[in-house]
């Protein structure tokens, strides 16, 4: 198969329309050709006209580390382009940003979750060109969590850097699906094109991701599939006390981590509770020592997840539903162990980061309400979730 580089570069009639043109890139670390050429250097040994740079959250080298770390603009030493950021003093382009190219070519590695920011920053990249006569185009690249679709729509005014507009947790879509979505939805004039991958299997082996394709972080804590499928429902621990394994070798992989919580008990109510929604993965009772962030140098107690090798059953696993079921086991085990974490996230303030992170607060008043049962998390979530995917039917293009 192809990503969407590879065939740029492989076909000149897909690069005709940049003869002439400035070009700008949006990338990160995994933004790569099949030969793990970065596609900066692979679009210049082309011949195409780059003129500036783009970096996401986490910046153009991947290096940044955490939410809210922000990173510098700068000039690339070898091709002496301006790289800008898209995570520091702006996230969204400025004008000064935008005069610098013609085209914007968006080239991210995406995970298939509406919370992970590259997502935003394409639309506010669309925004910015809609009526300039600038171009966007998406190369697209696999989602590695698949179509499945999960989670509560984010409800009006409930935007935010992690929260693009009213689609659920694990959207299902590509980032060039996405880009059309956005387009409609926003009913944005600008000149929006997807070069499309080229065999790319959604219930192949993989369910998403190329067994012929090695993996490379699209940041720093995203370090393989395991991750990428479990990051829909892991990712919520952000907004929590509870430690998401930031600070051991496998981040966003764990249901949660605690000193001060009993893993084995967490999962036997789990399995009291709603067993349907612990299937297709395998979770194993673990320990680790974070280096840093929460609970740094305590020893934890977790529940790590493994939805890969046989354990994994792709259209069974539902990291939203397991991870809610995690928290709402913590809660009627502990009633008053504080869950929730209260610190600024993603640049929002007033709201509870969990609220952020959730596009609402339906998940936490479900988790902290003593009489809620599975069933009507469930029957809220199917609502939307059935919502979106006829809304999003139209657009796939694989």
């Amino acid at each position: 198969m192809n990503f969407g580089i590879d065939r740029l570069l492989a076909d000149p009639s897909l690069r005709k329309p940049l003869e002439g043109k400035r070009v700008a890139l949006i990338a990160h670390p995994a933004s790569v050709t099949a030969g793990l050429v970065h596609s900066l250097d692979a679009l210049v040994a082309a011949g195409v006209n780059v003129t500036s740079a783009f970096g996401p959250q986490h910046g153009l080298k991947g290096d940044k580390q955490d939410n809210m770390v922000e990173t510098a603009d700068e000039r690339d030493p070898q091709y002496a382009i301006p790289v800008f950021s898209l995570y520091g003093e702006v996230r969204r382009p400025t004008p000064v940003m935008m005069d610098t190219a013609d085209v914007f070519l968006f080239d991210l590695q995406d995970l298939g979750c509406r919370i992970y920011t590259f997502v935003t920053t394409l639309l506010y990249l669309l925004q910015s060109a809609a009526g300039s006569g600038k171009s966007v185009w998406v190369l697209d690249r696999p989602n590695p969590a698949g179509r499945p679709v999960e989670g509560t729509l984010l409800l009006p005014g409930q935007e935010s850097f992690v929260g693009a507009g009213p689609m659920p947790m694990r959207h299902g879509l590509t980032l060039g699906e996405m880009g059309h979505w956005f387009v409609r939805h926003f009913n944005l004039d600008v000149d929006y094109r997807v070069i499309a991958m080229e065999g790319w299997q959604t219930e192949g082996p993989g369910f998403g991701w190329p067994e012929d394709r090695i993996w490379i972080n699209p940041s720093p804590n995203a370090a393989n599939i395991n991750m990428a499928r479990a990051y829909a429902g892991t990712v919520m621990l952000e907004g929590a006390t509870l430690s998401e394994g930031r600070g051991t070798t496998r981040p966003l992989e764990v249901l949660f981590g605690a000193p001060d919580v009993n893993a084995r008990a967490v999962l036997t109510e789990m399995q009291r509770l709603s067993p349907e929604w612990l299937t297709g993965c395998a979770l194993r009772e673990c320990w680790f020592e974070p280096t840093f962030h929460k609970h740094a140098k305590s020893l934890c107690s977790a529940l790590m997840i493994h939805a890969e090798g046989t354990f994994y059953d792709h259209h069974a696993f539902r990291p939203w539903r397991l991870q809610a079921l995690a928290f709402k086991a913590i809660r009627n085990l502990l009633p008053d162990y504080p869950i929730w974490r209260d610190f600024p996230y993603e640049y929002e303030f007033e709201r509870l980061a969990i609220d952020v992170i959730n596009g609402g607060p339906a998940l936490r008043e479900w988790v902290d309400d003593a009489g809620a049962e599975p069933g009507d998390l469930d029957a809220m979530a199917a609502l939307d979730e059935a919502e979106w995917i006829e809304e999003t039917r139209s657009l796939l293009l694989y």
